[in-house]
C-alpha cells in the first residue's frame, strides 16, 4: 500500500483550517531533500506556519511539500519531504498529529521467507459461508 502520511497531513491541515486555526508542521532538520531557512532550525528541527496567510502555492503532494514564503522578510521557495514530517497541528491548541519513522514501513511478513503459510493462504483465500437462521 501506498503510504498513509501524505494523506494525513492533507486531512489534518483540512481540519485544522476549517476550524479557523494556524496549521503548523515540525520538520526533522536533518533529512536529506529538504530545501528551507536552517537557520531557524533549533536542535534539528524546523516549526513551519503553513496558514494560506503565510505561504503562497502550497503543495500537499505525496512526496514532499512545497511552498513559497517569507522568512526574515526574504522570499523563499520551501520543499519538504513528506517523511521528514514529524508532526502537523494547530498552533492555538496543539490539537493534530505526530509521526514516527515506522508509521509508513510495510508490515512484517510472517516467518520471514516472503511466502504465507499453508494456513494463512487457505484463510484468506475461503469464502465466507452464510446461511439462513430461522
Amino acid at each position: 500500500m501506498t503510504p498513509s502520511r501524505p494523506y494525513l497531513i492533507r486531512a489534518l491541515y483540512d481540519w485544522i483550517i476549517d476550524n479557523d486555526l494556524t496549521p503548523y508542521l515540525l520538520v526533522d532538520a536533518t533529512r536529506e531533500g529538504l530545501r528551507a531557512p536552517m537557520e531557524f532550525a533549533d536542535k534539528g528541527r524546523l516549526v513551519l506556519n503553513i496558514s494560506e496567510r503565510a505561504v503562497r502555492a502550497l503543495e500537499l503532494g505525496n512526496e514532499q511539500i512545497a511552498f513559497s514564503g517569507r522568512f526574515g522578510g526574504t522570499p523563499l521557495d520551501v520543499e519538504v519531504p513528506v517523511r521528514a514530517v514529524m508532526a502537523i497541528y494547530a498552533r492555538e491548541n496543539g490539537q493534530g498529529m505526530l509521526f514516527n519513522d515506522t508509521d509508513d514501513d510495510p508490515p512484517p511478513s510472517g516467518d520471514g521467507d516472503g511466502e504465507q503459510s499453508t494456513d494463512n493462504q487457505a484463510q484468506t483465500s475461503r469464502r465466507p459461508n452464510l446461511r439462513v437462521v430461522k
